[in-house]
């Protein structure tokens, strides 16, 4: 029996990994990363909510910190508090079309990335911590960019 953090998203689908499997890491998260994963919940149910109640597929959620360090993570990356996720909304539209619409919607976010084009990483600020509210994408070879792009550059 699958375990809901809230309405839509199982405990199992926030910390599943093709990795952490193939390589055999433990990615049960302690209890308090469960806390901060529910709140992610929470604010992955009102991005559904934004999408127009269309599926959102998780890709990455909490990693432990050796399958952090195994798929080449940031030192310091939320996911490992469990305040990050990556998603997409294939039936919504494009990576980049989620993100511009997030971005305008009113959710309380750290940090909204469009990650090469591919996914949208989503960070909560932990609680007391005010938002940053950041807007920024990544593209191979570029670093972070201000802004949601919908490529990289030219010179």
């Amino acid at each position: 029996m699958p375990k809901f953090l809230s309405e839509h998203f199982t405990l199992e689908e926030m910390v599943f990994s093709q990795s952490a499997a193939r390589l055999g890491i433990d990615n049960t998260p302690p209890e308090p990363v469960l806390h901060n994963l529910r709140r992610l919940c929470r604010a992955l149910e009102m991005v559904r909510q934004e999408m127009g109640e269309l599926p959102v597929i998780v890709s990455s959620g909490y990693r432990s910190p050796a399958l952090n360090v195994a798929v080449g993570g940031a030192e310091h990356s939320k996911h490992m508090q469990g305040l990050a996720v990556d998603f997409t909304v294939p039936r919504y539209g494009s990576t980049l079309q989620v993100a511009r619409t997030l971005a305008g919607c009113g959710l309380q976010y750290d940090q909204l990335i469009h990650e090469y084009g591919r996914w949208v990483h989503l960070a909560l600020a932990p609680e007391g911590v005010a938002v940053k509210g950041e807007k920024l994408s990544i593209f191979a070879g570029t670093g972070y960019l201000d802004g949601l792009r919908a490529a990289p550059p030219t010179a």
